[in-house]
């Protein structure tokens, strides 16, 4: 209700994946949002592509400044990124 209100009064809906599929079954769910007016995603990795390899997560610690450029109407760039700190 929450999202639905925020989409009906013009204002960003931010999103923070976090998924085990989100590279496989889940991804054409996932990423049909980007199309959409007012969705917005929080950048995101791969957390463990050896162990996990469809999976994706959140960068929580850009929460802030994705916010802040979906209030700007923008999407903070990169959607997903490289994490440098996967084994």
């Amino acid at each position: 209700m929450a999202v639905k209100s925020h989409l009906r009064n013009d204002r960003p809906v931010l999103l923070n994946i976090a998924t085990n599929d989100a590279l496989a079954g889940a991804s054409k769910n996932i990423f049909s949002l980007i199309n959409y007016k007012n969705y917005y995603f929080v950048p995101m990795t791969q957390d463990d592509y050896v162990k996990k390899p469809c999976s994706l997560m959140g960068d929580f610690g850009s929460i802030p400044v994705a916010l802040r450029y979906a209030y700007e109407k923008k999407q903070l760039q990169p959607v997903i990124g490289v994490d440098s700190h996967s084994s």
